[in-house]
């Protein structure tokens, strides 16, 4: 089972540190808009990704609407990754909730 993130509690994980965020948008996407601090990684190129989780670290992961992330999140679970999560609303509602200049699509 997937766990969600809100864009409320990814914030907080994000001042303190505490996730490795992953987009898993397309290029056109990412050079459009973009969560600060996150790392690309095309939802096609999830499942060749080695993604070393470091030790009390999230793993979050995030597109536009949190369709696409919720499958990438299924895959990394998959392979044994624990603390994955998909963010809830995607970057639509980061956008939204917490951080208004990045812009929506």
């Amino acid at each position: 089972m997937i766990a969600h993130i809100t864009p409320g509690d990814l914030k907080a994980k994000l001042d303190q540190d505490q996730v490795i965020l992953i987009d898993v948008r397309e290029e056109n996407e990412w050079n459009y808009c973009r969560i600060e601090g996150a790392e690309h990684i095309p939802l096609r190129r999830i499942q060749q990704t080695e993604i070393d989780p470091e030790p009390g670290k999230d793993i979050v992961l995030y597109c536009h609407s949190g369709q696409r992330s919720f499958f990438a999140a299924q895959i990394l679970q998959q392979r044994g990754l624990d603390n994955v999560y998909n963010l809830q609303g995607g970057i639509d509602a980061y956008s939204v909730q917490i951080d208004p200049s990045i812009p929506r699509y």
